[in-house]
């Protein structure tokens, strides 16, 4: 029986069509044993998600392509495989189809193998991007979790040092005490803003503005030369002319700054007065390469492949102010525009930092 408009009554809340008056009791509610029996919905699998987001007909029709010469060959395999049981018996047309049949009988297994090779190579790569990636966002939550952490408690520490140092009830020790404190706290501010630096450098989204690496090198000259004890160094700047310009390097031009003013820093701390330091850029094989020299202090040979790491400081750097983050966020800005960093250091004479960054 159906209703007006030839809907079943079950399809209606109390199994009453609409305009149809309604049954002696309809308006209860119903028991469990009165309750019809639920209708199963037929179960569809999710679509799985098709790499690089194409969707599930064209990852099809992907794969059917790629399937083709598997099938040729098997094809030519099975005919292979025909045209030796019919010719059996006549041993000298065995030898003459001799290679092809090899082929036809090889030719699949090795296909087999490239393939499953070539399967197992993609499935490594993409594994490993996946838990670089995973690590590289595990490792920018956690200075930025670190930087908010330490920011509210520094500033407590600043103000409570400066109201004691105001309070004028110090004697000479307390007082020595009170700027030994507040070096520290210095030190671990500095810390805090180089880790924000570094996570921004990490995870900001990057320029691509054609860069003049020569302007930049110039610009740095002169920050070297304002900078506390630059006037006691000589500092020069090389950057080719003749017979062409350096090309551009394609980028974000205030991280690439960021990168030499820490490279400069570096070697104006790291070096006594009197010292050279040498800013040059030349091109090579389709790099534009950056060289910062100076004749400092230098590195130990044990030492240098640390130097890239966060927190790094050499041995002889006792003493000197800094957060050791310097070269690790030069080396996160070189890594951003798709360069690399090398240093080459001797103790006692003096190091070389080269960044090769790809010319646009």
């Amino acid at each position: 029986m159906t209703g007006q408009d030839g809907t079943p009554p079950d399809e209606f809340p109390g199994g009453t069509p609409p305009g149809t008056a309604p049954a002696e009791g309809a308006g209860r509610p119903l028991a469990l044993h009165e309750l019809p029996p639920p209708v199963p919905r037929p179960r569809t699998a999710p679509a799985s998600p098709s790499p690089a987001g194409k969707p599930p007909v064209a990852r099809r029709a992907r794969i059917s392509r790629r399937a083709v010469p598997y099938a040729v060959a098997l094809g030519v395999w099975g005919a292979a495989v025909a045209v030796t049981g019919v010719f059996a018996s006549d041993y000298r047309v065995y030898l003459r189809f001799a290679p092809v049949l090899a082929v036809a009988v090889l030719g699949p297994l090795v296909a087999a193998g490239f393939g499953v090779r070539l399967l197992f190579t993609r499935r490594v790569v993409e594994a490993r991007a996946q838990v670089a990636a995973e690590a590289a966002a595990e490792h920018h939550r956690f200075l930025r979790r670190l930087d908010h952490e330490l920011k509210n408690p520094l500033t407590a520490i600043r103000l409570g040092l400066a109201n004691v140092s105001a309070s004028g009830r110090l004697d000479a020790q307390g007082d020595g005490t009170v700027r030994s404190v507040e070096e520290q706290v210095a030190r671990l501010t500095r810390i805090t803003g180089d880790l924000r630096k570094l996570a921004d450098v990490e995870s900001r989204p990057l320029e691509r503005l054609p860069v003049d690496v020569g302007v930049l090198l110039e610009d740095a000259g002169e920050t070297a030369r304002e900078l506390p004890g630059g006037a006691e160094r000589d500092v020069s700047v090389s950057v080719p002319r003749v017979p062409w310009p350096l090309p551009t390097v394609a980028g974000d031009p205030d991280l690439l700054e960021l990168a030499l003013e820490n490279l400069v820093g570096n070697a104006l701390k790291y070096s006594g007065p009197g010292s050279r330091i040498e800013l040059r850029a030349f091109e090579e094989d389709g790099y534009v390469v950056v060289e910062v020299a100076d004749t400092g202090h230098g590195i130990r040979a044990d030492e240098l492949p640390y130097v890239w790491g966060e927190l790094v400081r050499g041995s002889d750097a006792r003493g000197t102010p800094g957060s050791g983050l310097g070269l690790a966020l030069v080396h996160a800005v070189v890594d951003r525009h798709g360069g690399r960093c090398e240093i080459r250091s001797r103790p006692e004479s003096g190091t070389v930092v080269r960044l090769r960054l790809p010319s646009a």
